[in-house]
């Protein structure tokens, strides 16, 4: 209970910090574009309210979702493969070092061509973002398999499905959850960033029509609200995070218990 107590006051002291730093920073601020924080939290409850959090929060998950996942499933799957096997691996690597170093914003006008203005064009460009440090990161995971391992397995007759699912796969199921982290905060830029362009609903929709109405304020409480779902979403990954990897963690903390 002291180290669940010690790990939320580390975990709410430094934005708490920030917070009633940039209450009194602001406090005297007579600067349109930059109000007072006591302004914004004022106008929080009147914008966002059960109305537009259907309309435009629930819409903006629901895509994130979407896109997210697509680009786990394919970014799992081509990783297991092209890290599986060498030639695969070469033939691959340059094609996939040249799409990688493409920003996934300057491919929503392209992706626009194909799909349309709706939601379909942003649960692409979330995925085509989103993709890379999973893929990579599983890539890298499947590679990293201990040779011993997979001689044991091999030598039990332990092949196909079996092999990649009690082994492969567990075996880099840390580096294929590190970049399940990365695109996380990766996709929640592009569903903004997505929905900014020829969208008529979603929180990066509404903040730009805020900033276009020099609703200053309320601008702000879309800013804010995008912070809080970032930081809730990183804390219900870690949860699910430490669930799957239960058993990888336990075996990090009996070796540092033993050293």
């Amino acid at each position: 209970m002291r180290n669940l107590l010690l790990r939320l006051l580390f975990a709410v002291a430094l934005p708490a910090v920030l917070v009633v730093a940039w209450w009194f920073a602001s406090d005297d601020s007579t600067d349109v574009y930059r109000p007072p924080l006591r302004t914004i939290l004022g106008t929080f409850p009147d914008v966002w309210t059960g109305e537009r959090l259907r309309e435009d929060v629930v819409p903006s998950l629901l895509r994130l979702t979407a896109g997210y996942a697509c680009a786990a499933v394919a970014g799992v799957a081509l990783g297991t493969v092209i890290g599986s096997y060498r030639r695969v691996r070469a033939v691959c690597e340059p094609v996939l070092e040249f799409l990688r170093a493409v920003p996934p914003p300057v491919l929503v006008p392209v992706i626009m061509l194909f799909a349309g203005i709706g939601d379909t064009m942003k649960i692409a460009v979330i995925a085509s973002g989103c993709v890379w440090p999973v893929l990579l990161n599983t890539v890298e995971g499947v590679r990293a398999v201990d040779s011993v391992m997979s001689e044991t397995a091999r030598s039990y007759g332990v092949t196909g499905i079996a092999r990649l699912r009690h082994l492969v796969l567990r075996a880099a199921s840390p580096q294929i959850f590190a970049g399940l982290r990365q695109a996380l905060s990766i996709g929640i830029i592009l569903m903004v960033i997505s929905e900014m362009f020829a969208a008529s609903n979603g929180l990066g929709f509404t903040v730009v029509q805020f900033q276009r109405g020099f609703a200053i304020p309320e601008m702000w409480t879309g800013i804010l609200l995008l912070g809080l779902l970032g930081f809730a979403l990183s804390v219900v990954f870690r949860l699910a995070e430490r669930r799957a990897l239960g058993w990888y963690h336990g075996l990090r903390d009996a070796s540092r218990r033993s050293s």
